[in-house]
């Protein structure tokens, strides 16, 4: 039963505007960070606190590199690794996500400056279900349809939804939810919580990969 919705996570966007604009989370179960790492083919970057630090780091690296590495900010969440992509996108990439879900969950979500947006949940090498959460209608992967109750439940938006339709005709579409739905989404997936707390007092293990 999905308790979390997207209300619990409408703070992301006021506390952390800089990390809000474009950011990609991912959670992985049962592996450290450096695994996480190793397995995506990074190396290791001195740890920053905080995501102010991690956000500065991760734009200064770009352009320290022309571009051509993504910064990493990675975490233990009890079993859980929390990995964190300032203006990246490596833990939706599926050529990359997928071959380093190797025997675990990987739970994984985007948004970019230009509102492009993805949701990705694999297991074992699989693509179990992505979507683009400002469109949730549209859904591919194994098992695509599985998670639509908890879907409906955490707040997203679908084009049939009583309350969409009275907005629609009413032109008031109301606050865009969809990157607090994906937050809660991805909760009730993995049991991992992101809270204002574990973003602003975690020092983060970093690494960095190519981004081509």
């Amino acid at each position: 039963m999905t308790t979390t919705t997207a209300a619990d996570y409408t703070w992301f966007e006021d506390r952390f505007p800089d990390l809000a604009e474009a950011y990609c989370f991912t959670l992985v179960r049962g592996l450290r960070p450096a695994e996480v790492l190793d397995r995506l083919g990074g190396r290791a970057e001195p740890a920053l606190s905080g995501p102010d630090a991690v956000v500065e780091a991760a734009f200064d690296l770009v352009r320290a590199s022309d571009g051509r590495r993504q910064l990493l900010a990675m975490t233990s969440v009890g079993a859980w690794t929390l990995l964190i992509e300032p203006n990246g996108c490596t833990g939706v990439t599926e050529d990359r996500a997928l071959p380093a879900s190797a025997g675990t969950r990987w739970v994984s979500h985007f948004v970019n400056i230009n509102g492009l947006d993805a949701f990705l949940w694999a297991e074992d090498t699989v693509r179990r279900l992505w979507f683009e959460p400002g469109f949730p209608d549209e859904r591919w992967g194994t098992t695509p349809d599985e998670l639509l109750d908890a879907m409906h439940g955490v707040g997203f938006r679908f084009g049939d939804d009583e309350e969409a339709e009275e907005a629609e005709e009413a032109d008031d579409p109301g606050p865009d939810l969809s990157a607090p739905a994906a937050f809660a989404l991805a909760e009730h997936l993995t049991g991992v919580a992101v809270t204002p707390e574990l973003l602003e007092r975690t020092t983060f293990a970093c690494g960095s990969v190519a981004t081509r």
